[in-house]
């Protein structure tokens, strides 16, 4: 029986792969270029969905033409405090992620003495505790960085437990019969293993982490991404809010495929073998 022609077993070559991934996108936007339309024929001071030309102006005035009150240029300031706050906590969130579920999975007593902390850290809703961070921490870069390190890191270091759970213990045993000391078997055997896993960790914990730093700098910040669309909501300048979340969605899309590159390229078996 020839099964060549059922949909299930169809593959989409390169180019019609891309086309079918733009299609929805071009489609969105004629959806809202008709409602656009059809709101300004309505009334032409409409600001709910402007019109691509008023983003146009809008992107130009943020991006290319200084502040009139700061002389500086909006987007790219927000972008740059945005990603050194949101690559710092992620940074430091994996760390912690790495080591606390690397050494329970591998340490049964530590095991017995973290996970219950855990996993009672990871059912606490970051954005509850929010306020105590602020008063703690002050209202600086310090407190917004420690929302995303709390709200992610018992999240990786789950994921990173789980994963080295996986590990036959075969390898394990085997690398003591040859002498292995318990850190040569963490570090030599477990790590090189959970490396990879730990980028995927981050990149499935990152529409997190921008959620945990917009909601910081909505309630908190003289700059930012978050900050900005909250400041020009109080005008509805959706001009401005819509390239805004986009630019924040393309930033987004550009971590992820950095992170997949970088899996890629450190390690070549672990994709061979996916």
């Amino acid at each position: 029986m020839d099964t060549s022609r059922r949909w299930i077993n169809a593959q989409p070559g390169a180019l019609l792969k891309v086309a079918l991934g733009l299609l929805p996108f071009l489609l969105l936007i004629l959806v809202y270029q008709y409602q656009s339309d059809a709101r300004k024929a309505e009334n032409e001071r409409d600001k709910l969905l402007p019109s691509f030309s008023e983003m146009s102006d809008a992107i130009d005035r943020h991006a290319f033409q200084p502040s009139k009150r700061s002389g500086e240029y909006l987007l790219w300031e927000d972008t740059a405090s945005s990603l050194t706050r949101l690559l710092t906590g992620i940074s430091i969130a994996a760390l912690v992620g790495l080591c606390f579920g690397l050494s329970a999975g591998a340490f049964p007593m530590f095991d017995s003495v973290s996970t219950p902390l855990v996993t009672a850290v990871s059912l606490i809703p970051p954005m509850a505790i929010l306020p105590i961070l602020f008063i703690i921490f002050g209202l600086g870069e310090l407190s917004k960085v420690m929302l995303i390190i709390i709200g992610i890191a018992p999240f990786i270091s789950r994921e990173i437990y789980l994963r080295t759970k996986e590990i036959p213990a075969e390898q394990l045993i085997k690398a003591q019969t040859l002498g292995a000391n318990s850190s040569q078997v963490v570090f030599r055997v477990l790590l090189p293993q959970i490396a990879p896993r730990l980028i995927g960790a981050v990149r499935l914990s990152l529409g997190s982490a921008w959620l945990f730093l917009i909601a910081a700098e909505a309630i908190a910040a003289t700059d930012g991404l978050g900050y900005r669309i909250f400041l020009v909501r109080r005008y509805l300048s959706m001009d401005v809010i819509l390239p805004y979340v986009a630019w924040i969605t393309f930033l987004a899309f550009v971590l992820d495929r950095c992170l997949i590159l970088l899996s890629r390229k450190s390690f070549p078996w672990y994709h061979s073998n996916g």
